[in-house]
């Protein structure tokens, strides 16, 4: 039973759709408010383009996907060196507290390393109490508040 993280391959897609799924659904965005199918297929088309710049990891437990991290880089006014936003990490409710979240996070710092990037950061829900302890022991709280405006 010992976990591993790799990225994506091509294969993996109704896996990672069954966590895409439950992310998104954690957030809101299921039923009416569900995104787009099309959204999903370009995410997902994204994932496997050496000519784009958004990846995804997995992480696996006997064979089974039970997480899901999704990242990318860009560059940043206040850093010479690019930035790593982690833009979603998600593992499903059975494996919580089994070492997924973590793990999945350690590799997009892995990753990020071998890249040259000195920094990632994420954003999180402030209800998502469980996600924010193992957070808060992975990395420090910036203090940052974020807004956005949908045009």
């Amino acid at each position: 039973m010992a976990l591993v993280t790799r990225s994506v391959e091509p294969g993996d897609f109704a896996q990672w759709l069954t966590l895409w799924d439950g992310y998104n659904a954690f957030y809101g965005r299921e039923g009416r408010t569900a995104l787009p199918r099309a959204v999903t297929d370009e995410t997902w088309r994204r994932f496997l383009d050496p000519a784009v710049p958004v990846h995804a990891l997995v992480a696996l437990r006997d064979g089974q996907l039970i997480g899901m991290a999704h990242y990318l880089y860009h560059l940043s006014t206040s850093a010479s060196d690019r930035t790593c936003y982690m833009q979603d990490l998600f593992t499903t409710q059975t494996a919580r507290g089994q070492g997924g979240g973590k793990a999945l996070i350690e590799a997009v710092y892995a990753a990020a390393k071998a890249e040259g990037v000195t920094r990632v950061y994420w954003h999180t829900h402030e209800t998502n109490a469980t996600a924010r302890r193992v957070y808060e022991a992975v990395a420090e709280r910036s203090g940052f508040i974020v807004y956005r405006k949908t045009i």
